[in-house]
Formats: structure tokens, C-alpha cells, sequence
């Protein structure tokens, strides 16, 4: 992969979830921070996937980023949380892999249309799993936080 290759990539994260945000209308202050996030969750992933962790790993790590930076936006922007981990979602959600399992399964064959609901089933539960974990992170990163504020 070329730098140029890299920068558009990571440019059309941005777009995608800004576009995304602005479908659900997401506040416009909310927007440039959402797509920041999308790019930095998608980022981990990409890289993840790159060196050799997985797509289920990369998915989960690109989740609990998105939802450890999307509590700070929220905190810092004073914004629900769910205005920037939804659109920043969207580069991790596996649309490939669910259009080549109906597409599979259309055509009968059932075999690799199992296979590829199998990636979406791994890929949607660690992004699931990837939240929770990312809920753990921020309440323990509260509690430390306020522990030492009592110091």
C-alpha cells in the first residue's frame, strides 16, 4: 500500500462517518469530532489487521477506542456519547462480509455463504465486546481518577 493509497483511505473513513453522522442528523458540532474518532477506530484497526492481529482482534481494539474517545468528546463537547460512537462505527461494521454471505447464499452456495456469516457474527461481537470493554476502561480510568483527586 502507497502513501497516497493510505491517505485516501483514511480521507474517505472521515467522509464516510461524517456522512453517516450528518444520515442520522448528528448536530454539526458534533460531526468533526465523530469522523476524527471514525478515523482513529478504523486506524487501530487497519493497522491491527496489518500486523498480523486479525480482523476480530482489529475490531475489537477499533471498538474500545471509539468508545473511550467518544466519552471524552462527550465530556468535552458536554454531548450524549451516542452522537459520536455511532457514526464512528461505521468503518468497522462488516457490510463486505454481509453482502458476499447473501450474495452466497443466493447463488447456493451454502458453504461459503456459513463461512462468511461466521465473520460476521465474530466481527459484530467483538465490536459489541469492544464497547463493554471500552465502558470498563473509562469507569476504572473514573475511578482512579477520583482517587487521586482525594490524595
Amino acid at each position: 500500500m502507497s502513501v497516497l493509497e493510505f491517505i485516501i483511505e483514511v480521507a474517505g473513513t472521515y467522509v464516510a462517518t461524517i456522512a453517516f453522522g450528518i444520515l442520522l442528523n448528528i448536530p454539526r458540532r458534533a460531526l468533526n469530532m465523530g469522523g476524527w474518532i471514525g478515523v482513529l477506530g478504523y486506524l487501530v484497526y487497519r493497522f491491527t489487521v496489518l500486523w498480523g492481529g486479525g480482523y476480530v482482534i482489529g475490531n475489537l481494539l477499533g471498538a474500545v477506542l471509539i468508545g473511550v474517545a467518544s466519552l471524552q468528546a462527550a465530556r468535552w463537547k458536554k454531548m450524549p456519547m451516542i452522537l459520536f460512537n455511532i457514526p464512528a462505527l461505521v468503518p468497522l461494521v462488516p457490510g463486505g462480509q454481509a453482502y458476499e454471505m447473501i450474495k452466497n447464499f443466493a447463488l447456493g452456495q451454502n458453504n461459503l455463504a456459513l463461512s462468511f456469516l461466521l465473520q460476521v457474527v465474530m466481527i459484530s461481537g467483538a465490536i459489541a465486546f469492544g464497547f463493554l470493554l471500552s465502558e470498563l476502561v473509562n469507569r476504572l480510568r473514573q475511578r482512579v481518577w477520583r482517587h487521586h483527586r482525594h490524595i
